[in-house]
């Protein structure tokens, strides 16, 4: 696999996973129904497993925009090679999404409430602060991406034998700091189906919430962006 199609795949997995165990859990009439916060974060941790395992050998499985742009501000990564992993990024996300949908339609018809809906593809905020919102979504992905620099810190990339405890501190980081905003911590996670959700024909949904879109998107790049700078200072 090239690069592009590393980070394709792997995000695309990653969204296939972790956006179908939140539809799993939420949906009506699922065998999952009602299993719990913890159910998703396992669920997403084990995504991330997947998503970074399948990809490192092709691309370094960043998996998300906040990581690439991290790793090049700390010299670990090419610039010029940041539009493209974007863009894979993106695309597979979106490609997860319409992939999860097309699993889930018979529940997403079966569900009556539009915020449940959307909530299978995208975060959302337990108290609507946006500035506040902000800052936890800051928060979780520095911490997160701190941790990834140290984990890495021998390597350019997160290999495959980094794939367990990548996936170990996104349990952590959502049983931890994930409460108030479901933890992003990934641009392409939250934007990618919050786009999918809008072009999709499902059943009887309400808007995507765009005013709230910029803050999983922003936060996590700024947090990633610190926790690079705290590493520079730190190392």
């Amino acid at each position: 696999m090239t690069p592009f199609i590393g980070e394709l795949v792997g995000t695309a997995l990653l969204i296939v996973l972790g956006d179908g165990v939140v539809a799993n859990v939420i949906l009506s009439k699922t065998k999952g129904n009602n299993g719990g916060l913890i159910s998703i974060t396992i669920g997403w941790s084990m995504a991330v497993f997947v998503g970074v395992y399948a990809s490192a050998a092709a691309s370094g499985a960043h998996l998300n925009p906040a990581v690439t742009i991290a790793l090049a501000y700390a010299g670990k990564f090419n610039w010029q090679d940041v539009p493209a992993y974007l863009l894979a990024q993106m695309l597979g996300a979106m490609l997860g999404a319409a992939i999860m949908w097309l699993a889930y339609k018979q529940h997403f018809d079966e569900t009556a409430d539009a915020d449940t809906k959307l909530g299978v593809f995208c975060t959302s905020p337990a108290k609507r602060d946006l500035l506040h919102n902000f800052l936890t979504e800051l928060i979780g992905t520095f911490v997160f991406m701190l941790a990834i620099l140290f984990i890495t810190k021998s390597s350019n990339s997160l290999g495959a034998l980094d794939a367990l405890p990548v996936a170990l501190l996104v349990l952590a980081i959502g049983l931890s700091l994930g409460g108030p905003t479901g933890y992003a911590i990934n641009p392409a996670r939250d934007l990618g189906p919050r786009i999918m959700h809008a072009l999709l024909p499902i059943k009887q949904k309400r808007d995507s919430d765009w005013g709230y879109s910029w803050v999983p998107v922003l936060g996590p790049i700024a947090g990633a962006v610190l926790a690079a700078i705290v590493y520079q200072v730190v190392n």
